[in-house]
């Protein structure tokens, strides 16, 4: 099985995260799915993932509980809690409620933490298909700096791929199509976690189920970049990315750094979309229950910016408070086709408050993202071969749908504040 195969083209989908954080329930789960399948579907929309700690009962923003009981089966694995996920008891675990996401024809992804539950290490509880407990192959020197629900798993024991592989074959008869592995990819404490990943990757492999493997938190090293294209399809290349201009101004500086290295199954991330409504029970990012602070303007930079770069487009608002605008910003058939279809992104001028992105298609067509990063309107006369485009005597602006202004080979134009011009030439 190429893992590859799995992901040939980034991901669309929507995460809980954003507006619920740790708290999310099932009801709103299968809403969201809903809407996606009645509204976004098709449009490639697909992915409806539970984001983190599905197996904490009382969970109840994006603030966690320090050691507190945790829901899991016998053999060391975390259970969704009951109370939160109704369809799950009687051991079935996420099968219901991805039979059911399956059915609206969409499909299902979970967030876990890198390791073992410390309850099960410290308890020794048992693990499938190895005389090894959880206590043998737990790292107590391996944790995660936020968050107090695992150890790391030591890769040279005994019993180690085990346990990987006793999870991802419980994810596997649940109908688990992507799994967000937290913890993995970059750490305050440590470096990026490869065995780790390495045990992963084996344990889908091993599973017989196709899973799109994401890793979490960035920034990813871009020096590992051939190690994660190996073993995973999507990586983080920034911490976690919330609705301030700071921090989209930052994800200039990131994608350029990764330009190059998107290709078939293999997509560094540039993390969610704060859009639309947020922060419900989710209160990071400085933020309480919102709708976005990103301008209108920002919005279309954000989007842009992740297309033509061909990040994962991971929606984080709650979806069925959509207003036609945020719908609007995730049905613009021709923003998808780049995204989908576009190849060879790069940076290809960055001058005073202009930074330009172009790509290409396999038809012949160029691209060309045009962001004002400064705090005043920029009007532009741009000669297009200083951004390596000739010839060109059509173009069309894909967010508005209005012809571009050309004067022979100079495209003039006049962008807002914060905001963008995205091109098809």
């Amino acid at each position: 099985m190429n893992h590859k195969l799995v992901a040939p083209t980034p991901p669309l989908g929507w995460n809980s995260w954003d507006c619920y954080g740790a708290a999310v329930t099932e009801d709103e789960i299968r809403g969201n799915a809903e809407y996606m399948a009645e509204h976004l579907k098709d449009f490639g929309w697909s992915y409806i993932t539970v984001d983190i700690q599905w197996y904490e009962p009382f969970a109840n923003s994006s603030q966690y509980r320090a050691f507190v009981p945790l829901v899991m089966d016998e053999y060391s694995r975390l259970m969704p809690a009951e109370n939160r996920f109704p369809s799950a008891a009687n051991g079935q675990g996420f099968k219901p409620l991805a039979d059911y996401v399956h059915s609206l024809g969409l499909q299902f992804g979970i967030h876990i933490m890198r390791g073992i539950p410390r309850q099960a290490a410290h308890a020794a509880t048992p693990i499938l298909g190895t005389t090894a407990t959880a206590r043998d192959i737990a790292h107590p020197n391996s944790i995660c700096p936020w968050n107090t629900d695992m150890y790391g798993v030591d890769s040279s024991k005994e019993g180690a791929q085990a346990y990987y592989d006793s999870l991802f074959e419980l994810y596997a008869q649940w109908g688990v199509d992507l799994v967000k592995v937290d913890d993995i990819a970059a750490s305050r404490l440590y470096d990026t976690h490869q065995p780790e990943i390495e045990m992963i990757a084996k344990a889908i492999e091993r599973s017989g189920r196709p899973m799109v493997l994401s890793l979490s938190p960035g920034p990813a090293p871009v020096e590992y970049a051939e190690h994660f294209a190996e073993h995973a399809n999507m990586w983080r290349v920034t911490d976690d990315f919330w609705d301030l201009w700071p921090l989209l101004l930052d994800m200039f500086d990131r994608c350029r750094t990764w330009q190059g290295i998107p290709k078939e199954g293999c997509w560094p991330d540039c993390d969610m979309l704060p859009l639309g409504h947020i922060g419900i029970r989710s209160v990071d990012g400085g933020g309480a229950d919102r709708w976005t602070r990103f301008t209108p303007d920002e919005q279309l930079t954000m989007m842009s910016l992740w297309s033509i770069f061909r990040s994962p487009l991971i929606f984080g608002g709650e979806l069925r408070d959509n207003d036609e605008w945020t719908l609007s910003l995730l049905t613009n058939r021709e923003v998808l086709r780049m995204h989908r279809d576009s190849y060879g992104a790069r940076e290809a001028l960055r001058r005073d408050d202009l930074i330009v992105w172009t790509a290409q298609n396999a038809e012949g067509s160029s691209y060309a993202a045009m962001f004002n990063v400064g705090e005043k309107p920029l009007p532009i006369d741009l000669d297009l071969e200083e951004i390596d485009l000739s010839g060109i005597t059509e173009g069309t602006e894909l967010w508005s749908g209005t012809p571009a202004e050309l004067n022979g080979n100079t495209l003039r134009t006049t962008i807002p504040v914060h905001g963008v011009r995205l091109y098809r030439f």
